[in-house]
């Protein structure tokens, strides 16, 4: 069963973890014989991904793009009538199209794709990356759940923990991680000597992705392993940390064992590369695709022991969960398994078998399966 043309809206093309997840999302659909589309409100390197997998992409500039985390009210409401605008817009866009289902990858993404499905007549699934909670949008989250109990014919959640969030009044649901892409996971190297172990974390360069805790943490080990930091800095403000990390680096004394990469192409490459991936994000992780991606590789994960990252690792037998917000206790736990060779391999491998069933494949299946019903039942 298949929905026959599912559009993908997006409100950005910067090549970060949500967005690359449903960019390979669309790809595989495409293999699974789904036509699926995108439409991106703004232009980027996203674009080339997504070409460069045989996906059509069209890229319509929207006053949605523009509004930014911590804007003040005018220019929230100002950015509010841009999304209104913007949905009136993509409307004859996707009857062109002839979508027959409208897929809101993101939240911000939401308001312009409740507008344009409702003005094209098509159904709306929202694809929600984001855990809908006080957390991440304080007050703002009682509307977002109402809108998307309004707008939203279906929804995709990344997470058991991130569907818990949401208000979806009995329509249609199905959890669909962001999955890995088997067919690009190297065979698993044995774990290096406790001397020369790697550890990588993987992440966008932001605040709440926690690297400044993970700086903090290697500063209060015994053992003084070479870590690189991969990720870049995206959007507004992420330069600005990453130049505080890098003061942050010099005041601990870590100048000559820390790298930061910024971005790169292929992030599975740089897990695959490590002994340990370490990710620790200061807010609950809605599901963390590294941790995904670097068990399918065979490495040893230590993730915050908080939302997405607790539905993949079962603690002490194919990964590590430490307490957020605790560098103290990171500290420990990566001491302990720099010397303990044995526990490293015996993670390594359950961590492999772990991630085997979290093939791209399966993933494509569980949204071609809602996507279809939605677009066959509507609302």
């Amino acid at each position: 069963m298949s929905a026959r043309r599912p559009v993908f809206l997006g409100h950005t093309a910067a090549p970060s973890g949500a967005e690359l997840a449903f960019a390979r999302l669309a790809g595989e659909l495409r293999r699974r014989g789904v036509p699926a589309s995108v439409v991106l409100l703004a232009a980027g390197p996203l674009t080339d991904v997504l070409e460069a997998d045989g996906v059509p992409v069209t890229v319509v500039r929207g006053r949605s793009a523009k509004v930014r985390r911590g804007s003040g009210p005018l220019a929230v409401a100002r950015g509010a009538v841009g999304m209104l605008r913007d949905g009136r817009r993509l409307a004859p866009l996707l009857r062109a199209y002839d979508a027959d289902v409208l897929v809101a990858q993101s939240t911000r993404s939401l308001l312009v794709g409740a507008v344009a499905a409702r003005r094209a007549g098509v159904p709306l699934v929202w694809q929600v990356h984001d855990r809908v909670s006080a957390e991440y949008f304080g007050g703002k989250r009682f509307p977002l759940r109402v809108l998307g109990r309004i707008a939203a014919a279906g929804y995709l959640a990344n997470s058991r923990g991130t569907l818990a969030t949401i208000s979806t009044g009995g329509s249609p649901t199905a959890v669909c991680p962001p999955g890995v892409d088997m067919t690009t996971v190297p065979a698993p190297a044995p774990q290096r000597s406790p001397k020369d172990v790697r550890i990588a974390m993987i992440a966008r360069i932001t605040p709440w992705k926690g690297q400044d805790l993970v700086l903090r943490a290697l500063a209060q080990m015994e053992s003084a392993p070479r870590v690189r930091f991969v990720g870049g800095a995206h959007f507004d403000g992420d330069d600005a940390y990453l130049a505080e990390l890098e003061e942050l680096v010099g005041r601990l004394g870590l100048t000559d064992r820390v790298e930061f990469t910024g971005h790169v192409p292929d992030p599975l490459a740089e897990a695959a590369a490590a002994d340990v991936v370490v990710h620790y994000s200061r807010l609950t992780e809605p599901f963390g695709q590294v941790v995904a991606e670097a068990m399918a590789a065979g490495r040893v994960v230590v993730a915050a022991g908080a939302g997405g990252p607790t539905e993949l690792i079962d603690d002490g037998r194919n990964g590590v969960l430490v307490p957020p917000r605790r560098p103290d206790l990171l500290a420990v736990a990566l001491d302990t398994l720099i010397e303990d060779w044995e526990q490293r391999e015996q993670l390594a491998a359950a961590a492999a078998d772990r991630g085997r069933d979290l093939d791209l494949k399966t993933s494509a299946a569980i949204a071609d399966s809602l996507l279809a019903r939605v677009a066959r039942d509507g609302r």
